[in-house]
């Protein structure tokens, strides 16, 4: 960063700068626990001289504070991924099923920002399509800052709602599903070759409440990669110019992820093990009534407190991911 010509480049210097603010908080959750080490030893040893045992519950704290930040670092260190550092792009689908379907994927949506807001990361909508009547269609949301793609690729598949319908006079059980997608931020320095001839741009409207602007000009913009029929879409900023940004963000982490799965498949009919991710094959089974579960069929990781996954707690399920993953 000293060198000359360092800022020459603003984009480069600004990922070289976050990688060394990530360093130094590495670096400083070692020194942390270290002095809180140090303390504890030191405060321990005073009691015991002194034969004061009024000492013990303070101990006590910083062990349970230690035994915290512990447990984080070693989740950290299960990421061990090429991209687990990387930004994640999630995007959510909601399943058959109408208004019921489309309201689970929103309530997935506000879980997963929820998580974010929780864990220090930004949130940006890149794609939303609303519902009919309720809730969304899809959406597609950037969660940047270290590791959010360790984490969140825990959370890949199809999710199962069980729960009485408020859309439903009859007061009814119903089932819902929602599938969602989770995909590397593809760094600029990783090679990806695209042709843009192969690229069909279509501009249009966007649709939805967006002002006075947003709806009046075809600011909205699709990308299809005519070989694969991958299609990436984005609508959620006022200038075209954005979206296309955006929209290629996408694109660029769409097709990766196919030539990362083709080399998958390669490996797995030599002798492994794939599940492929579709519907009726959830990973995951949020329980309203006529009790109250959440259960991850991955792992079996399961809580009975619903409303506090729903508000984002989703440690337990990404930790028991991170560890059977490491096991294989």
């Amino acid at each position: 960063m000293g060198g000359p010509g360092f800022w020459d480049d603003p984009n480069s210097a600004q990922k070289v700068a976050q990688e060394l603010n990530d360093l130094k908080g590495t670096v400083a959750q070692y020194y942390n626990l270290m002095t809180s080490y140090e303390d504890m030893t030191m405060l321990w040893q005073l009691g015991m001289d002194e034969n004061d045992e009024s000492v013990y519950p303070e101990v006590v704290d910083i062990i349970n504070r230690m035994t915290t930040e512990i447990e984080s670092l070693e989740l950290t260190l299960m990421l061990s991924g090429e991209h687990d550092h990387s930004n994640a792009i999630l995007t959510l689908h909601a399943g058959a099923g109408g208004t019921e379907a489309q309201d689970w994927a929103q309530m997935l949506l506000r879980m997963y920002v929820r998580w974010s807001e929780k864990n220090g990361y930004n949130v940006e909508t890149m794609d939303l399509l609303a519902g009919d009547e309720a809730g969304v269609k899809s959406a597609t949301i950037l969660v940047s800052g270290p590791n959010a793609y360790g984490y969140l690729k825990s959370e890949k598949g199809v999710h199962r709602l069980v729960r009485i319908s408020p859309f439903d006079s009859s007061g009814r059980r119903h089932t819902s599903f929602a599938a969602v997608d989770v995909m590397p931020e593809i760094d600029d320095n990783v090679e990806i070759d695209i042709n843009m001839a192969d690229i069909r741009v279509d501009t249009f409207r966007a649709g939805g409440a967006g002002g006075q602007h947003i709806n009046k000009t075809d600011s909205a913009v699709r990308m299809t990669h005519v070989p694969t029929g991958v299609v990436a879409q984005c609508q959620s900023q006022r200038s075209q110019i954005k979206n296309r940004e955006q929209c290629m963000k996408m694109l660029r982490a769409r097709l990766y992820e196919i030539e990362q799965q083709k080399q998958a498949d390669a490996k797995t009919e030599l002798g492994g093990d794939y599940q492929a991710i579709e519907w009726g094959s959830q990973i995951r089974s949020y329980v309203f009534h006529p009790y109250n579960l959440v259960k991850d069929h991955r792992t079996n990781h399961e809580t009975g407190n619903v409303n506090a996954v729903m508000d984002g707690e989703l440690v337990g399920f990404i930790e028991a991911y991170l560890k059977n993953d490491t096991k294989q």
